[in-house]
């Protein structure tokens, strides 16, 4: 269809993203028109069911092609497998519904910067932008580009200098009231269904039309019964559906309600600070944030002052987390690039709760409007549950094959019918009448309803089993599962952490380990000092809380934190520092307490967070805390133990959960002028804080069940390799018989090239193998005699990436017996479960939505054990915070596809009888 588009009339919508789709342009013509109206009346509304089924149809049959400049209608085409078609109407809107107080005239610079998108999409004289609406986003034309582009958001190209520059002192009245006009209200507005239209949206499939032909051809045959029965079963079917489509409707609706209804501070460049609502905000705004439990409106980003936000609603766990204000660099380079991959410490998102908001010294806590309204972080999970993205299920597939053989069916013998009846002088409307049954005899006119009946029924089963279901389409999927990944902390070992101990070290290596399960405090140096200050915990309702191992490494150290409000401050730490101090059962400390200056918040993808703390009367300091290898690659090569490999090591293959701990001293006094590069280097490694995560009760027995069943286990983690290892042996998922083979894969300093290499983790054997060894066949290097799955695969988020950039050919044969996948980020794991699927496993994820929400959304069976905001993100939610719902929910889905299987022959071998 591309070949058929001249230049200008085809173009890409969302370039490069997941919901990306092709765009065509159309002109309606008139005559089209009537001869489109004339066929509807004559075919008695068959034609306009046939275009309300195919949307692309109408447009060819209404329009004709032409530039998307000129363009009325616009088809819109996915670029997945699936090509499925949506129709959109171009809407215009008219600046000349603008206040006429700042004298609007086609010349007038209508904002300060002329490089935005509304200012290039404006069509002077005419005053007036062309737009669209596609799944509740809105795009704009762009008449310098040439191309419709999203609205809502600001561009990404903005440096974080320009972003103070611009927006620093907040949008004039003229600025914020067209791009409100252009961008529409900040709302996240679901509207609750009404009953009508569901009835007739379900009323109007396919099957139910072919349902109601056959029971007006059964009236007519005086064949009553069955056509009765098949009535009241579709009613109960479409009674029940519609039910259950309007409940989560309000359901949903009630989820964004709230968001619509907030009241916020706004600096405009003249008007000052004024309150108003949410909605009428826009991106560039400058929000102002005062007090505690303020709900975000939109996404935004901080420029001055820090915040501490609970962003449960995004990763699923109520865990603090700070955020820091963008920093201001004279660069041209993108915010997002400039601040690497972990831009989002800058962000505070929309949906989320900032819990406390701390200025810097006497300022106010200040932040720039990103995006609004479904642009937002918020509104893109509701999409998702509007827009569910269609699965490629091999049953769809195989039911459409076998509705068409009955078709195929059904015609030989219609027209074997016609033929005998009139060779047999038979009335012509008994030929029609018997011509017609033959069709409802082979095609099941029963199989919507009872498709329908069953899927509400097994949702409703797995509800009561405390399994809920947003998205009913995957229940099909469940049966089919093959393969099932598991995130491991929080869902196959459990939430908490207890300290097991702690081993320093010093010049001559490391110690011995200091245990406290006798309650023995450790002594008062730079080891204690760290694990008293380097943490992201924060005082609310008088109470510490936090990420459970910061709360578990401070309470060791018999520290508290200084309440806001306690005359605690002296010259020299300013006002806004967190104060830790030692309370009266702390051992005896050199120092009254320790300011934290400033923080580095913990990063999935940097795996560390560093603090730069003041202690009271003496230096500043520089502390670390984070992955073992990590923190070590940071220190003065000579302060790490020679044993620091063998040591980590030994704790990590018992399943221990290692953290490392850093220091040095700080030379300058200016630490705000610092970079984190500055920051964290030349740092002197102190030790590691051990700490044990046992499995939970329910996780051997149940992997013990899939593997019985021949359904692969695969374990993601962010955690290290040995530790994943080791759990992974003790909960089953890899037997004491078999091997586990390290993979590892990095790139060569300075060029393109890579290479990768094994070993068995028992013989510590190992041979590497070059980046143009692509087609080495793994299997026949290290089975021996064994069978076939006798060894298991474990890599880290590295090495997956290094293979995926230059061994993509050895990818799938590393994934069909990778079992242990280490240190991977959020989009990693998303990345596996795509690989995964593209070796045609069905695949199942589960994880307790903390950086789960990306694989849970991408898999074919996504199940979340959180029962926070997050669980939006995931098809199904499980009450029960353990993983016995994986095989209910698989064995029950069974049950169920053999009902639909039988579903399809059984009303057909009926009516035969």
């Amino acid at each position: 269809m591309g070949d058929h588009f001249e230049k200008g009339q085809h173009a890409l919508l969302n370039e490069g993203e997941e919901n990306e789709m092709e765009i065509f342009g159309y002109r309606s013509q008139a005559c089209r028109k009537a001869l489109c109206l004339a066929g509807s009346i004559f075919s008695f509304g068959i034609l306009s069911l046939v275009f309300y089924w195919r949307p692309a149809w109408h447009v060819w049959a209404n329009c004709v092609p032409c530039s998307l400049q000129e363009a009325d209608v616009v088809l819109l085409k996915t670029t997945d497998e699936f090509q499925t078609y949506s129709r959109k109407k171009v809407m215009w809107i008219y600046l000349s519904a603008l206040s006429s107080t700042f004298g609007l005239t086609p010349d007038h610079p209508l904002i300060t910067d002329e490089e935005y998108i509304i200012n290039r999409a404006i069509r002077k004289p005419e005053l007036k932008v062309r737009c669209i609406k596609v799944q509740k986003i809105r795009y704009v034309w762009n008449n310098l580009e040439g191309q419709f582009q999203k609205i809502g958001s600001l561009e990404d190209w903005l440096s974080s200098a320009k972003i103070h520059l611009k927006f620093g002192s907040g949008l004039t009245t003229e600025e914020q009231e067209i791009r409100r006009l252009i961008c529409g209200p900040n709302t996240i507005d679901v509207e609750v269904t009404p009953i009508w239209k569901l009835l007739i949206k379900e009323v109007l499939n396919p099957f139910y039309i072919f349902q109601l032909f056959s029971v007006c051809l059964w009236f007519s045959e005086d064949y009553k019964e069955y056509a009765f029965a098949i009535i009241i079963m579709s009613v109960i079917s479409i009674a029940l559906t519609v039910y259950d489509l309007r409940e989560q409707s309000v359901k949903l609706h009630h989820l964004v309600e709230s968001h619509n209804s907030i009241t916020v501070s706004v600096c405009g460049r003249r008007a000052g600070v004024q309150e108003l609502e949410s909605r009428f905000l826009v991106p560039g705004d400058l929000l102002i944030l005062t007090g505690n439990k303020v709900q975000m409106p939109c996404d935004a980003i901080l420029i001055d002052g820090s915040c501490v936000v609970d962003e449960g609603m995004l990763t699923g766990e109520s865990i603090p987390v700070t955020k820091t204000p963008l920093p201001l660099m004279d660069s041209c380079v993108p915010w997002k690039t400039q601040s690497e991959a972990d831009y989002k410490r800058h962000v505070l998102f929309c949906g989320t709760e900032v819990i406390q908001a701390k200025g810097a010294g006497s300022g106010p806590v200040r932040a720039v409007v990103l995006q609004t309204g479904f642009n937002t972080a918020k509104g893109d999970l509701v999409r998702s549950i509007l827009y569910p993205k269609p699965m490629n299920f091999k049953l769809y597939r195989d039911a459409i094959r076998f509705l068409l053989c009955l078709v195929g069916i059904a015609t030989i013998g219609m027209i074997y019918t016609l033929c005998v009846y009139v060779l047999s002088g038979e009335a012509p409307e008994e030929v029609v009448k018997k011509a017609l049954d033959v069709i409802t005899i082979a095609v099941p006119p029963a199989l919507p309803a009872a498709l329908t009946t069953g899927i509400i029924y097994a949702q409703r089963r797995l509800k009561k089993r405390g399994i809920f279901c947003i998205s009913p389409q995957r229940i099909n999927v469940c049966g089919q599962v093959n393969l099932v990944c598991f995130d491991k902390t929080g869902t196959l070992t459990k939430d908490g952490l207890d300290l097991w101990g702690v081993l320093p070290c010093d010049k001559n290596g490391f110690q011995e380990v200091h245990s406290f399960a006798s309650g023995k405090v450790l002594p008062w140096g730079p080891l204690s000092a760290a694990m008293a200050s380097c943490h992201s915990l924060v005082v609310l309702d008088e109470t510490i809380q936090g990420d459970p191992l910061d709360l578990k490494m401070f309470e060791a150290t018999n520290w508290e934190m200084a309440m806001p409000g306690d005359d605690f401050h002296i010259k020299g730490v300013p006002a806004y520092a967190m104060i830790v101090k030692p309370c009266k059962a702390a051992s005896q400390v050199s120092v009254e307490g320790i300011a934290v200056l400033h923080q580095f918040p913990f990063s999935s993808s940097l795996q560390r967070m560093t603090v730069i703390v003041q202690e009271i009367g003496g230096d500043q300091l520089v502390f670390m805390k984070g992955a073992p290898e990590r923190v070590a690659s940071f220190c003065q090569p000579e302060t790490v133990p020679t044993s620091f490999i063998s040591d980590l090591q030994i704790y990590t293959t018992q399943g221990f959960r290692v953290i490392a701990l850093a220091y040095k001293k700080l030379e300058t006094d200016h630490h705000t002028t610092l970079t984190r590069e500055k920051v964290e280097s030349d740092l002197i490694f102190l030790g590691l804080l051990i700490l044990e995560n046992r499995l939970k009760n329910e996780t051997k027995p149940v992997l013990e069940e899939l593997i019985s069943a021949q359904i692969k286990t695969v374990m993601i983690t962010g955690d290290n390799l040995q530790t994943a290892i080791t759990v992974a042996r003790k909960s089953g998922m890899v037997s004491e018989s078999q091997k586990v083979i390290l993979i590892e894969a990095n790139e060569t300093m300075g060029s393109s090239s890579a290479s990768i290499s094994w070993k068995l983790v028992e013989e510590k054997k190992q041979i590497a193998y070059g980046n143009q060894d692509n087609f080495i066949n793994i299997r026949e290097e290290v089975s021996d005699n064994g069978r076939e799955g006798s060894y298991h695969f474990a890599l880290s988020g590295k090495s997956f990436h290094v293979i995926s950039q230059h061994f993509s050919s050895l990818l799938p044969k590393i994934l069909i017996n990778g079992t242990i996948f280490a240190r991977m980020s959020p989009g990693q794991k998303s990345s596996l479960v795509e690989e995964f699927q593209k070796l045609d496993y069905f695949v199942g994820m589960c994880g307790d939505g903390a950086n789960d929400c990306g694989a849970l959304k991408m898999a074919h069976v996504g199940i979340s054990l959180s029962e926070q905001e997050a669980s939006v993100a995931s098809p199904f939610t499980s009450k029960t915070p353990n993983i016995e719902c994986v095989p209910h929910l698989i064995k029950r889905q069974t049950a169920f596809q053999i009902t639909s299987f039988y579903s399809r022959i059984w009303p057909s071998q009926l009516l035969l009888v």
